[in-house]
């Protein structure tokens, strides 16, 4: 019985393939050829490009927008509470990519505008389509780099400073951006952890001089730490500050 349920299925699956390639689709070939038409090489470079930029775009995530310091203060926020695995960190990474996502809107929508549309309309050509894209995020990592980050690359580098934004590179940027978000988003945190810290302090006192030496703090400082993150409406309040505190 299972022979024959085994070949049902694979007639099926081979009727619906049949079906499939008799109808008018595209052809997608990877066969290795000579390239005869220089439009066709154009095609086949894009093609390279927009397959390595998929897989850097974790790697560019992470070094050109705003999830940094997103998911870093998330993460002490959690810490600071004395949750473990509440919320999960799926919901920490989808937070902050919803968060990155709004941030970042303006300055998608202005290098799509006038880099990669304009380009794919074959009105500019590929180093002023680039320059455009791109520069949209560099002055949102300028705007967000502090110059002592920055000057410590370019000092780690043997570089002359640069005479004004525009020519600053991206290999120097990025990695004074990262710092620069690193730095920020643990005195977020830190200002995050003040006040819990308070009330864990405040309660083991308490329990101290009661005797309670037996009792674990957390037990009681916890839902006191929820509790008020409830009363002050922390997530509106961390949320809405985070994203003030991006130029």
């Amino acid at each position: 019985m299972t022979k024959i349920k085994f070949i049902l299925f694979l007639f099926f699956t081979v009727s619906q393939i049949s079906l499939f390639a008799a109808e008018d689709t595209p052809l997608v070939n990877l066969s290795v050829a000579a390239v005869e038409d220089p439009a066709q090489f154009v095609k086949t470079i894009n093609i390279a490009i927009i397959l390595a930029l998929f897989v850097l775009a974790p790697t560019l995530l992470l070094m050109v927008t705003s999830f940094t310091r997103l998911v870093i203060v998330f993460g002490l926020l959690r810490q600071a509470l004395g949750l473990q695995q509440s919320p999960p960190t799926q919901i920490i990474i989808s937070l902050s990519l919803i968060l990155t996502f709004f941030i970042m809107e303006p300055y998608a929508k202005k290098a799509w505008e006038n880099g990669i549309q304009p380009y794919m309309n074959e009105t500019i050509d590929y180093k002023l389509a680039w320059d455009e894209s791109v520069g949209p995020f560099k002055e949102f990592m300028i705007k967000n780099t502090r110059e002592k980050d920055l000057a410590l690359f370019y000092r780690i580098k043997n570089e002359e400073n640069p005479a004004n934004i525009s020519e600053v590179p991206l290999t120097l940027l990025m990695p004074a951006f990262v710092v620069s978000e690193l730095r920020t988003a643990f005195e977020i945190g830190f200002l995050i952890f003040l006040p819990f810290l308070v009330i864990d302090i405040i309660v083991a006192s308490i329990l101290m001089s009661l005797g309670m030496m037996m009792l674990p703090p957390v037990m009681i400082s916890l839902p006191i730490k929820l509790i008020f993150f409830i009363v002050i409406d922390g997530w509106h309040l961390i949320i809405g500050n985070l994203a003030q505190s991006f130029k």
